[in-house]
């Protein structure tokens, strides 16, 4: 077995070896278990449950979480020659989805939101093919511990049960032991079931916290370090005001290859701006944090934080999109006294406040019998579409109970002061360990309850960073002389036009 799995890597993958952890969680879940495997951001997961596709008899379905994660991967597993993939989401025309699900058993890999799973029509045509392996990807949002929890997530055992209990992979990069134990319990694993968890260290990273006086500072500080660092680079802000901002301004002071990305901008942009990433026509990407998941970038060599997150889990998945290729590179974050705001206020803006939730119920649920459209809500009410979507999950839950207003609003203030302390639990570690005077890479370790094993070189700013080892001494981004060159010029133009669009 252990010679057909390196002959199917290498036909099909076209790569020579295993990364640490894959082929062990290959063959377990090739032996019917039920799999949770823990591998750090960028370490290979996709390949634990692509392979095996060449092996089991059946489909291999994958739940993803984000639409765009979801297109990028289907778009990797086509560049390699394997045209029997398909996604079915929201986004997929009525007509062509109808067709896609009377021929769902020709697929080798059909990735899923979990939000389709709860459409009957998908859910009858996924119940009659063979579903040989169930992913859920991204598993940690199965866990309200979870940094990124969903409630259609924590339906995925039932779901999985409803659909003839498959063997069942779960992959996530960051978890701690009670996250790792939500998702063994919510997704019903068998006696038979495996964990595998791998260190999410990341010692060619060496890690920095540099304090700032004041935004301006900040600002001076970003032009200098792209001038400065080997790229590509990613620069992950607060906002989607904030991508743009920064990414004209480091244009208009004559850097090049800069693009900005967040999730407001429309799906034909995005494309483009990874497309220009991935292959080196942008060398810097200024962004929110939409921007990483499925980039399979090896060679990105820095990512800045113009403002921190608001989780370790999340700091650790962002700056994992940096040196996959295991070369040297740097985690840097601008920190300011005012920043410690941001984060709070973006926690607070998830959910709605209970003003809005009480009028949600009185004035417009008890007007009607069905869920309104979020168009209605937001004009309504004012709610963003993330707080709809948090508050439409326990109103949908709560609907068994018959309509009572108070009991209704009692129960989701309940759920909504419970996932805001959590969230405020999170954003205090986060603080703490930006404000830490010990090891920051011993420190991040023990979140996720590992010990540092070695020390590397350029460990963090503490412990000792080498800044000159990550300066580019070849062609720097800014050449002087070049600012009023033509094609300088029409970059601006472009970038503004897109975003006037």
């Amino acid at each position: 077995m252990k010679n057909n799995l390196q002959q199917i890597l290498n036909t099909h993958f076209r790569l020579k070896d295993f990364r640490p952890g894959q082929s062990e969680i290959i063959q377990s879940v090739l032996n019917g278990n039920d799999v949770v495997a823990m591998l750090p951001t960028g370490g290979g997961k996709s390949l634990c449950y692509q392979l095996p596709a060449y092996i089991l008899p059946g489909v291999v379905l994958i739940v993803s979480p984000l639409l765009s994660l979801m297109e990028d991967q289907v778009e990797q597993i086509k560049l390699r020659g394997e045209k029997r993939v398909i996604a079915l989401n929201s986004t997929v025309p009525f007509m062509k989805r109808k067709e896609t699900l009377d021929h769902l058993y020709s697929y080798r890999y059909i990735f899923v939101s979990p939000e389709i799973l709860q459409n009957e029509y998908v859910f009858k045509a996924l119940k009659k093919i063979k579903i040989s392996l169930f992913v859920v990807d991204e598993a940690h949002c199965i866990s309200q511990w979870g940094h990124d929890f969903r409630l259609d997530y924590s339906k995925l055992g039932l779901i999985r049960k409803q659909l003839n209990s498959p063997p069942c992979l779960a992959l996530t990069a960051t978890a701690t032991k009670e996250v790792i134990k939500d998702i063994q319990e919510i997704l019903q694993f068998n006696e038979k079931s495996e964990k595998f968890i791998y260190s999410i260290d990341r010692p060619n990273i060496a890690l920095m916290i540099k304090p700032i006086s004041s935004i301006d500072e900040k600002i001076d500080e970003v032009h200098r370090l792209v001038q400065a660092l080997k790229g590509p680079g990613i620069i992950y802000c607060s906002s989607r005001l904030w991508a743009e901002r920064l990414a004209e301004i480091l244009i208009d002071k004559g850097i090049r290859g800069v693009g900005y990305y967040h999730g407001g901008m429309d799906p034909e942009q995005r494309i483009l701006i990874q497309q220009q990433f991935l292959y080196d026509q942008l060398r810097l990407v200024c962004c929110t944090n939409a921007f990483g998941m499925g980039i399979n970038k090896q060679n990105i060599r820095y990512v800045i934080h113009f403002h921190f997150p608001s989780q370790i889990e999340s700091y650790m998945q962002e700056i994992g999109r940096a040196g996959r290729d295991g070369l040297p590179s740097i985690a840097i974050t601008l920190l300011t006294q005012s920043d410690y705001e941001i984060p709070k206020s973006l926690v607070e803006s998830e959910f709605p406040t209970y003003e809005k939730l009480y009028r949600l119920v009185y004035d417009v649920l008890s007007n009607t019998n069905e869920l309104p459209s979020f168009e209605f809500i937001s004009e309504k009410i004012g709610l963003t579409e993330t707080q709809w979507r948090y508050t439409e999950n326990y109103v949908e839950k709560l609907k068994p109970l018959g309509f009572e207003p108070d009991k209704i609003i009692a129960l989701i203030w309940k759920e909504i002061e419970n996932r805001l302390a959590i969230k405020h639990e999170k954003l205090s570690k986060m603080i703490g360990w930006l404000n830490t005077n010990e090891c920051r890479r011993k420190k991040l370790l023990s979140y996720f309850d590992e010990d540092l094993q070695q020390k590397p070189v350029n460990c963090c700013d503490h412990c000792g960073v080498d800044f000159s080892s990550f300066e580019e001494t070849t062609v720097p981004l800014l050449l002087e002389n070049e600012r009023k060159m033509d094609w300088e010029h029409e970059l601006k133009v472009i970038f503004r036009k897109v975003s006037e669009s």
